[in-house]
């Protein structure tokens, strides 16, 4: 499939891009700046040999992609998707948003959205894409450390069944890594919340968290 990153040159977009590079997709990052997308593609070729990675500005990126994976903070979102809403009509749009910010003294502290989750906002947004959400809680760090797996679960969720079916399976193409059916959009909330934990945890233990559900 191709997958294009809306706002990719970011970690988390890049560390996505260089797993699923490997796995044999195509990735096209996409950037405000083309100048920027393109030279994160070089990033993607770079760290995986033989790559098809492409780069260039975030509405070019997205026209002829079979997923698009928003990769941005949350504070540019509404923006974001309101200047896209056209080209992004139609397609599977995975949302990897979690709305938090940094505080002295605390830490990571997640947000509460006016529309109950970012991926719910997303979906009043985009009525004719199909958008679910998963990824928030796997380490760009690890991402990028492409030779070892990541010992992690990825919960998704969404209303459309069929698309977050697609998303489970790219996820299981990670090395180490399992999707999960999460629920509806509403369970996003909660997902999105836990950003703010494991980074706190990452940042008191110098060490890189991630999530395991057991029982299922």
């Amino acid at each position: 499939m191709k997958l294009a990153f809306v706002g990719g040159t970011g970690p988390e977009g890049l560390g996505l891009a260089m797993r699923f590079a490997r796995a044999g997709h195509a990735v096209a990052i996409g950037s405000r700046s083309a100048e920027r997308g393109e030279e994160a593609a070089a990033k993607v070729r770079e760290a995986v040999p033989g790559a098809a990675a492409t780069g260039g500005d975030n509405a070019a990126v997205v026209r002829d992609a079979d997923v698009v994976f928003l990769t941005f903070p949350y504070s540019g979102q509404a923006a974001t998707l309101e200047s896209l809403k056209g080209d992004l009509a139609g397609k599977i749009v995975c949302n990897v948003v979690a709305p938090l910010e940094f505080r002295q003294g605390v830490g990571a502290v997640a947000l509460d959205v006016p529309g109950g989750s970012a991926l719910q906002e997303a979906i009043a947004q985009l009525p004719e894409s199909r958008v679910v959400s998963a990824f928030q809680n796997l380490s760009a760090e690890e991402l990028q450390h492409l030779d070892h797996p990541i010992e992690a679960d990825v919960l998704v969720c969404g209303k459309d069944a069929e698309a977050k079916q697609v998303i489970i399976s790219l996820a299981n193409e990670i090395a180490g890594v399992r999707g999960i059916d999460a629920g509806g959009p509403s369970q996003s909330r909660y997902v999105e919340m836990l950003t703010s934990l494991l980074i706190n945890l990452n940042r008191k233990h110098k060490t890189q968290t991630s999530i395991r559900i057991v029982g299922i």
